[in-house]
């Protein structure tokens, strides 16, 4: 982890956790990080979407009901996004992981990562708890020149993020 110091506190189970990083906010340059995609390979996802229009949704782990809801919901919107926006789904569960649950869930739209073996997402963009080394829930849009155009931090993990918004902003950056 490159960052060590507490930018804010979550409850988890009734704990506050520390959350370390960057807090990112609507106007900054987004920070490329590298992520493992299902398949275990190494992918730089602001990088290798470049032009397009990125949504980036933070979960804590997709076998939560609430994550699971989240990513599902998603994945059905893609359809009505077109094939220049992509949703990226970061969690740290293991890419393997990640990959039975899609399956399992039948999610084939939204690209989901791990950020197990780095947290480099975590970090740059605010969201992990260092003491559970989960990610908390937040939601990012960042536009065609990597800026970002949406930042939220749902203040408790079980909160889904405003939808309606995060697409709207989506759709607003293309």
């Amino acid at each position: 982890m490159a960052n060590s110091d507490a930018i804010g506190r979550i409850a988890f189970r009734g704990q506050e956790e520390p959350v370390v990083g960057v807090e990112i906010r609507a106007g900054m340059k987004a920070p490329d990080f590298l992520a493992v995609a299902k398949d275990w390979s190494e992918v730089h996802p602001l990088a290798s979407t470049r032009g397009q229009v990125r949504i980036l949704t933070a979960v804590p782990s997709l076998d939560t009901s609430v994550c699971a809801r989240e990513t599902q919901r998603f994945n059905a919107e893609a359809a009505g996004l077109g094939d220049e926006v992509t949703i990226f789904v970061v969690s740290m569960d293991l890419p393997y992981a990640q990959d039975r649950w899609c399956g399992a869930a039948g999610v084939d739209r939204v690209v989901t990562l791990s950020d197990h073996v780095y947290a480099e997402f975590g970090v740059k963009y605010g969201c992990l708890i260092q003491t559970k080394r989960l990610l908390r829930r937040a939601v990012f849009v960042v536009d065609r020149k990597d800026v970002v155009r949406y930042a939220a931090y749902m203040p408790i993990l079980g909160e889904e993020p405003d939808y309606a918004e995060v697409l709207q902003t989506a759709h607003q950056a293309l």
